[in-house]
Order: C-alpha cells, then structure tokens, then sequence
C-alpha cells in the first residue's frame, strides 16, 4: 500500500519569520529539514508528503515552496496568505501560478474572532481561492466550526479540509460539542478531514484507547472517502513520534473501513490537492 503523508511541516529557528515553536516546547525546538521528515517516513514506507506553513508569513510559504522545488517526494505546498492584506488578490494569483503550491491556511486557530473568516472584507480573497481552485485547510477548534459551516455553504466551490479533526480536547473530555458541529460541517460535500494531531490532544498518560471514539466518529460523519491520513510532524514528536502514529493510524484505519485502506492513506490527498499520482 502506498503512503502519503497528508500534513507535515518544516521549519528552520534562524529564520526571522520562524516566532514557533518556542524553549518551553523543548522536544521540536529545533530545525527540522525535508531530509529529517524522509530520515522518518520512509523508514515506515511513506513515500511523498503535503507541506504544510506553520508561520503566518509569506517569506515562510515562500521558503516552503523552495524546500518543495528541491525534493520531488514533496507533492504539494500548503502556503499562508494575509486574506485581510490590500494585495491579497495578486498574492493570490501569484501563488496559485506556482506548481506545487496546492492550499492556503489562515491558522484561524489563532486569531481572537472565531468567525474572523466570515467577515465581508474576505469575500474577494476567498472567492480568488476558489477560482485558483487552491485548497483551503482550516486549523481550528470546535468553536469555530459553525463558522466553517458557513464557509463551506457561502462558496460551495472551496475546497476545505478540517485539519486535525477541529483538534477535540481529548484531555479534557470534549464530546458533545465537537460531535454536533463535526456532524453539521460533515453534511457540506466539499469539506473532508485530516486523521492527524490527534495524540498531542491527549493528557499525558492518556492511553491511545481514549481518542477511539473520536476517530470512529469522523468516519462515520465523512466517510472514509473523505479523510486524509497526515502525521503532523514534527509537532507528533510532543506526544509520541512518527511510527507510533502510523501503526496506531493503521490498526484504527482497518477497524473502521478495511476496504479503504490505500484511500484514506494515499489517493484521498491526491484527489483533494488536485496531485497527479506520481
């Protein structure tokens, strides 16, 4: 079965726009290369991977889009992009006319309106990503999905995918809430889920039995047609590292949908991002 890694990032502390991780994050408070991700995953078979921005900045998705144009297994780019800036639509244009710059991704997660994203002074940029048919990745938590609800209904051509499942506090017992809202979003067709970031949810301690329920219930609201496999590396290394992921991933994947294995692990990221198999 191939394996595609649908959410991974790359970061270097000595850049200028590089404001994360911090000391306090001690086990990925360090670079982390395209050589350190594939020293990883392909000791465990992964063969290609979407990289994802982790600063809000240009100069960081345009440093990403470099790393991609050096290394063929990077399929696509995940880049950010101001949506509020005077120049966002030839940003945009700019962006969507690189090859491997696949999505954008506001980090919505940490801006203080959690309907930020609904504001009319957007409307131009989101309509922009839609036309470019660039992929809109939400990083948010249960608060904000009513707000992607709306999203997703407001420009039912935007492709958007749920990154880490809307990040449910496992730790701290999050159901209900997260339950009715991942059920209202799952109802827009052009919105799928990321099976990713879900250990460093936990409590430490938590046993892995804790987030079954949570991956069972993505299944069954979006289908296994729906969801992409990513790792979140090197942000994983926090709770556990890369082959604890995927073994745990895989175990999970062939309970809830043994059929859609290679699916959920490969050719959804392909057809979500608009890649060409390689």
């Amino acid at each position: 079965m191939r394996i595609i890694d649908a959410h991974q990032h790359c970061w270097d502390l000595a850049r200028p726009e590089c404001a994360w991780p911090g000391r306090e994050l001690a086990p990925i408070y360090r670079d982390f290369s395209p050589d350190d991700w594939r020293a990883q995953a392909t000791a465990h078979g992964v063969t290609g991977a979407l990289l994802v921005q982790s600063q809000p900045s240009d100069a960081d998705t345009d440093y990403l889009l470099r790393l991609a144009a050096g290394h063929d297994w990077i399929l696509g780019v995940v880049g950010w992009v101001d949506l509020a800036a005077d120049r966002v639509l030839a940003r945009i244009a700019e962006l969507a006319s690189q090859p491997r710059l696949c999505g954008l991704r506001p980090m919505l997660q940490n801006l203080a309106a959690d309907d930020w994203i609904l504001q009319p002074a957007l409307a131009g940029a989101l309509a922009a990503m839609s036309d470019f048919q660039l992929r809109f990745d939400a990083l948010v938590y249960s608060r904000h999905l009513p707000s992607i609800h709306s999203l997703a209904r407001r420009y039912p051509g935007l492709r958007i995918v749920l990154d880490h499942a809307a990040k449910p506090d496992i730790a701290g017992g999050e159901w209900q809430r997260w339950v009715d809202a991942v059920a209202r979003l799952a109802e827009c067709p052009n919105v799928c889920c990321k099976l990713s970031g879900l250990l460093t949810e936990m409590d430490v301690g938590q046993e892995d039995t804790a987030l079954v329920p949570y991956v069972e219930y993505i299944f069954q609201v979006f289908g296994a047609q729906r969801i992409l496999w990513g790792s979140d590396w090197p942000v994983v290394n926090l709770a556990a590292d890369y082959g604890h992921w995927l073994s745990l991933s895989r175990r999970l994947v062939r309970e809830q949908a043994p059929e859609s294995q290679q699916a959920v692990f490969c050719t959804n990221a392909l057809r979500f991002y608009g890649l060409e198999p390689q």
